[in-house]
């Protein structure tokens, strides 16, 4: 089996928060990238999602904090022609670190759903905290899963 940069691996703590507005790409196959804004998300279905934990590489555990945003779900419907799946998401942070959400991880229905947040305790995110940062509820112990700083979200056909 090839190394896999983005699953499982680890990640140095980001001493200095990088530039951006909390623009990001959403790639999907077989049309053209797409440029998103937290205005953008804002304008689909909101979850606030209570009793989330940041597990911060080098920085410890924080929270709880109730987390708003869209769901990956919901974004996906939004943007993807219908009929058109994929096998899993690649999303990426500005600084280069990202993680994997499989097709599996996006069905309705689940309690605690990944989250595209760009609210904390019902305040905007900061660009420290992220602007947009991908919650992982089910993500409790190391960290590798708390994207923030998106960059990309690289849809990956089956």
């Amino acid at each position: 089996m090839r190394h896999d940069p983005l699953h499982p691996h680890a990640h140095d703590p980001n001493l200095e928060t990088p530039a951006g507005d909390g623009r990001f790409v959403l790639s999907r196959p077989g049309h053209a990238p797409l440029t998103l804004t937290p205005q953008d998300l804002a304008a689909l279905p909101q979850t606030s999602l209570p009793g989330c934990f940041i597990v911060s590489t080098g920085h410890g555990t924080s929270g709880p904090f109730t987390f708003s945003g869209v769901t990956l779900r919901d974004l996906l419907r939004h943007y993807l022609p219908a009929g058109e799946g994929y096998a899993h998401l690649e999303i990426i942070s500005t600084d280069a670190f990202g993680t994997r959400v499989w097709a599996d991880e996006l069905h309705p229905g689940r309690d605690h759903p990944i989250l595209l947040a760009t609210h904390r305790d019902t305040l905007p995110l900061t660009r420290d905290q992220g602007l947009v940062r991908l919650i992982v509820p089910s993500e409790t112990d190391d960290a590798l899963r708390q994207v923030k700083w998106i960059s990309h979200i690289h849809c990956i056909a089956p």
